[in-house]
């Protein structure tokens, strides 16, 4: 009997109360109604993409957003159906969903863990009610304290948290402070990213490059400098670390075999197959999106909006590009069998300066980045794109 393909899900949720001023995602509230459309038009196109998928089984399912635990559990129940019924789930999968505090009590928590999400990544952002307010999130902290005890209550031990550093008006110590307020709760697993000022949202308007400068402001706060911003993630790296934590990509931690394994498959260039408004796919060398326009999905859940081939030079620097962001980088006899060439015959020159440099090393047969080529690794992953 052969073996069967592995594939992860990703199910896109389009759905929240209030859109964040950070926020970029395809997302936008919707009353009851609409959403429970959404759900019958998902639970159509899992059934419908299915049949193409028979021959894989699925390791992971990511429920994102939006605001997925906007989900009534009848909601969840229909879809988790579709999936089991469409999809040939392994035993031990991964099947995570993303949670917002505002969203969420014991009761809701405890029928998702009976239908079968067995992993949450709860966005904190910040454990300081004034930070929230000013990125727009609609809990405060001691409603995520109260979040993750109902969690735990519920029989969850795989918990991801959230947290966001180089918040307007954030300093050193108020991040510090929120750092040990989560280490206090001991997650599996923590994702902690710098905030991104992105085109078109509130902050744009506010700190993007096209603000006029004295009126950035707006009677907001200031942005961290720069190195404020670099020491907060020397301090995350730190404290985390020394918390028993393993640094295993860029932004992310995990306790020893905690690692997320739905992301891992996108940094290693796995198959995954994006299901709902907007969500991306990759199926061999071809990577596809379904359209984001609610109205055209309503009449063609299978409809796509980008569709791509790749060819061999992407596919190499993808896999440079994100495999270099896992702290145990590329295996060199991956790529060479996977692209039956030898990499240092299309990258030498790079690895050799970002070596001599002390910004990549070479172990056991791995290329990956050191510690100061982790403070830079934007600069450095943008050099592999030939």
């Amino acid at each position: 009997m052969s073996e069967k393909r592995s594939l992860s899900l990703y199910l896109h949720f389009p759905f929240c109360v209030r859109k964040c001023r950070y926020c970029d995602f395809l997302s936008f509230p919707a009353g009851l109604e609409e959403r429970q459309e959404y759900v019958d038009l998902l639970c159509g196109e899992i059934r419908q993409r299915g049949s193409e998928f028979a021959a894989c089984e699925v390791q992971t399912v990511f429920f994102g957003g939006g605001t997925p635990s906007l989900l009534e559990p009848g909601q969840l129940g229909c879809i988790m159906q579709a999936l089991q019924e469409s999809f040939l789930l392994a035993e031990d999968a991964e099947i995570s969903l993303e949670c917002n505090p505002g969203t969420a009590d014991k009761d809701k928590l405890a029928a998702y863990r009976a239908l079968g999400i067995n992993r949450l990544s709860i966005g904190l952002q910040s454990a300081d009610d004034r930070e929230l307010a000013l990125l727009g999130r609609i809990h405060t902290a001691d409603q995520f304290r109260q979040v993750i005890q109902a969690a735990e209550e519920a029989g969850f031990d795989n918990i991801n948290i959230d947290l966001m550093s180089a918040i307007p008006g954030q300093t050193i110590e108020s991040f510090k402070k929120s750092l040990e307020k989560v280490l206090e709760m001991r997650p599996a697993h923590l994702s902690v990213y710098s905030l991104i000022i992105e085109e078109g949202t509130p902050f744009w308007q506010i700190y993007g490059e096209d603000a006029e400068s004295d009126e950035k402001n707006d009677g907001m706060p200031s942005l961290p400098g720069e190195e404020d911003e670099r020491e907060m993630v020397h301090l995350t790296e730190k404290m985390l670390t020394q918390a028993g934590y393993v640094h295993y990509e860029v932004s992310n931690y995990a306790l020893p075999g905690r690692e997320c394994r739905h992301n891992l498959v996108y940094w290693r260039r796995g198959e995954y197959l994006g299901l709902g408004l907007g969500a991306a796919s990759l199926i061999g060398d071809m990577r596809f999106q379904n359209t984001s326009d609610p109205a055209v999905y309503r009449q063609d859940f299978c409809a796509r909006e980008e569709s791509e081939k790749l060819s061999r030079k992407a596919q190499m620097e993808e896999t440079m590009f994100l495999g270099l962001r896992c702290l145990d980088g590329i295996s060199i006899r991956d790529f060479e069998e996977r692209f039956g060439c030898r990499i240092d015959s299309v990258y030498g020159d790079v690895i050799s300066r970002y070596t001599d440099l002390g910004l990549l090393k070479m172990e056991d047969g791995r290329i990956m980045l050191t510690g100061r080529g982790m403070d830079v690794s934007n600069l450095i992953l943008a050099d592999f794109l030939l």
